[in-house]
């Protein structure tokens, strides 16, 4: 019996499966959906919820760009091909250049648990291309409950952060907030953030004044050379208002502040990141035949976010910011009810996104516009039906929507509608095994940055894009024996009019082409004994375009991470004791997009350790040490979509951090 507990438990530990002792969900698992919990795990060596997703997910890869605040790609995608909700409020970044992507807008600590649908098997949420990524954030309890927590790492890292949730039978508060700071994290090489910059010049150096100038211009200047790389303040509050019996009220803030973060592989910084979010929703239960739950949610967020090359030596001569913000409103009504062997659901869904942006030269002055002020509006209508069966479970669902993305300019408006949906079979041929197909079709359209985004007066953004669609076959199975658990997915994309950069253009440079991608992901778990168990799983994805872009040959779709597989040996003692190594490894980076800036990336392997000791069920210290043989490795490559530093044949490639030794601890009551 306590074998089987065990298996169930370790199921949740898995990299992809995640199935099991998953708190307060009020949705049911699908076997397409992905589920992490241990989003705020005592490994995570930040608040960073891409490093978490990379940690916990074999399907995530992430995009490094800074110590924190980084980018993920799920299934060889990334940017506006992923939906990102948080508590259903949809967060936009304000950089073009992806400084702060909708990931960064929340903190590890304060997530619940996260849900990744991946391919196009959610109608409710707007421009679902490749995936879609619920966070939900911590709720609150009528039980006076919280936590304080008090972690260290390498390169100065210090945060602290705090929570406490508590309250009556009808209402129930939740208070959160923390503080944290970093220095450069130093690579396997022993280069912080500054060295790395630096070595990328001198390794790019030829001779020529014009050309070195420029090079050298990209570099720290002294007196910032040692900067802390990111200082971040978060505060979240909640409030849950059981009006009546069925009726509920949900109101929600998250305030996120950031200072000062590096980025060093882009020629600029970000002075501060600020965002918003506002929240609140209404649910009623039980109406009638037809309205067995009521949600009404409204909310709003927003960004704040000037980056400026002000401690670069290109800010001494030539100071430059390009300050944008980002606005986003949205409403959803959805309705659902049960009709004899089928759960329907039925909604309205409505949001609004404004982005602007504008560069300034030295005492601020107004030198023109990057964004042009474009307001994204879109107007959807959705349905779904579950139907069980015996031993068989169908799902299929509908999406209309109505897009428009319309410039404060003489560019122009585009209008956008799309009829998207999906069918999904789960065959339960008995208690332990599932098997499963799917067939869908999603839409995303293009954001202003691709249509309208001016640089030095040059327009790099294409005003005509089509928008992209995602046709896709999944095939999976979980299968669970006495002692191991398994589960593989297989899928297929055809990606209509897929939206790709194209460096060799001066202007207009996104254009859209045909590309198909397709992989396989696996994990497992064995149950070695009662205490000792290992869990593993692996990913691999690859794309091609149908034909190559304008004025190029190469056809390799960029941004489709190699092979990579994780391998875990746990041991768990009497719920006290819990201790994890890990190997994470990765083959050669090898096909990919030469002619738009990527690199071939060699392989690596990488050892991680932790151990946490829990006393008196109140108190826990974990002490980790992540990369254990300080490797130089990188897992993010150079594709020109992004603005990256640059000189010699490649930009520069950003390298991961070397030996990591953190200590974190927790007092819970």
């Amino acid at each position: 019996m306590k074998k089987g507990i065990y298996l169930s438990l370790v199921c949740a530990a898995s990299l992809y499966a995640a199935e099991a002792q998953l708190g307060t969900i009020d949705v049911e698992a699908k076997v397409d959906t992905e589920r992490i919990q241990d989003v705020s795990g005592e490994d995570i060596k930040s608040a960073d919820v891409a490093e978490a997703l990379m940690k916990q997910s074999p399907s995530v890869t992430l995009v490094r760009r800074s110590g924190i605040a980084n980018d993920i790609i799920v299934r060889g995608q990334k940017k506006d091909n992923i939906n990102v909700t948080i508590d259903g409020a949809k967060i936009y970044g304000a950089c073009p250049n992806r400084m702060d992507p909708p990931v960064s807008h929340v903190l590890a600590n304060n997530i619940d648990y996260i849900t990744i649908d991946e391919g196009p098997y959610d109608v409710e949420s707007f421009g679902a291309l490749s995936a879609d990524v619920k966070i939900k954030t911590r709720k609150p309890t009528q039980e006076v409950k919280g936590d304080l927590n008090l972690n260290f790492g390498s390169w100065n890292y210090k945060k602290i952060s705090a929570m406490a949730s508590g309250g009556t039978e009808n209402v129930r508060f939740l208070l959160s907030a923390s503080a944290e700071n970093g220095g450069q994290y130093k690579d396997g090489n022993g280069d912080d953030f500054s060295q790395q910059v630096n070595r990328y010049i001198s390794d790019n150096l030829n001779g020529n004044p014009v050309h070195d100038k420029v090079l050298r211009s990209q570099a720290y200047q002294p007196q910032y050379s040692d900067m802390d790389a990111f200082t971040k303040k978060t505060v979240m509050a909640k409030l849950f208002w059981d009006i009546t019996d069925n009726q509920q009220l949900q109101l929600g803030y998250t305030g996120n502040r950031s200072d000062d973060v590096l980025y060093p592989s882009t020629p600029m910084d970000a002075l501060y990141d600020d965002s918003n979010i506002y929240n609140a929703k209404y649910s009623i239960k039980n109406l009638g035949t037809y309205s067995k739950v009521l949600d009404i949610q409204v909310y709003k967020s927003d960004v704040d976010h000037p980056m400026s090359n002000q401690y670069r030596m290109s800010g001494k001569k030539m100071p430059m910011k390009n300050w944008l913000t980002t606005d986003t409103r949205g409403a959803t009504i959805k309705n659902s009810f049960d009709l004899e062997n089928h759960e329907v659901t039925m909604g309205l869904d409505y949001s609004l996104r404004n982005w602007d942006g504008d560069y300034y030269g030295k005492n601020d002055v107004y030198k023109g516009v990057s964004i042009p002020d474009a307001d994204t509006k879109n107007i959807a209508f959705f349905a779904k039906d579950k139907i069980r069966f015996e031993k068989l479970d169908a799902e299929f669902g509908l999406r209309y929507d109505d897009t428009s993305v319309s410039p404060d300019s003489a560019l122009p408006k585009n209008d956008y509608n799309a009829l998207n949906g999906y069918a999904l079979l789960t065959y339960h041929s008995d208690e332990n095994t599932k098997i499963y197909g799917g067939v869908g079709r999603s839409s995303r359209v293009p954001d202003a940055r691709e249509l309208y985004f001016q640089k030095k007066g040059k327009l790099i953004g294409t005003p005509d894009l089509d928008q992209v669609t995602n046709t896709e076959i999944d095939l999976g199975a979980e299968k669970q024996f006495e002692d191991i658990t398994i589960k593989g997915k297989l899928f297929y994309s055809w990606l209509g009019d897929f939206i790709f950069y194209n460096a060799d253009t001066l202007i207009r440079r996104f254009e859209n082409v045909d590309a198909t991608l397709y992989g396989f992901e696996l994990s497992g778990t064995y149950i070695v004994t009662e205490s000792l168990y290992v869990d593993t799983a692996l990913s691999y994805q690859k794309g091609e375009k149908d034909h190559p872009l304008r004025g190029q040959v190469g056809t390799d779709m960029p941004e489709i991470p190699p092979f990579k597989v994780t391998a875990a040996l746990n041991y768990d003692y009497d719920e006290t004791l819990n201790m994890r190594a890990e190997l994470v490894a990765a083959s050669r980076w090898k096909e990919v997009d030469y002619e738009n800036g990527e690199q071939e990336l060699p392989g690596y392997g990488i050892v991680n350790l932790k151990a946490t000791k829990t006393f008196a069920n109140h108190f826990e210290i974990t002490v980790g040490i992540d990369n254990l043989f300080d490797k130089t490795y990188a897992v993010t490559n150079t594709y020109q979509d992004l603005t990256l530093v640059s000189g010699g044949g490649f930009a520069m490639l950003m390298n991961e951090p070397g030996r990591y030794v953190y200590t974190n601890l927790r007092y819970k009551f």
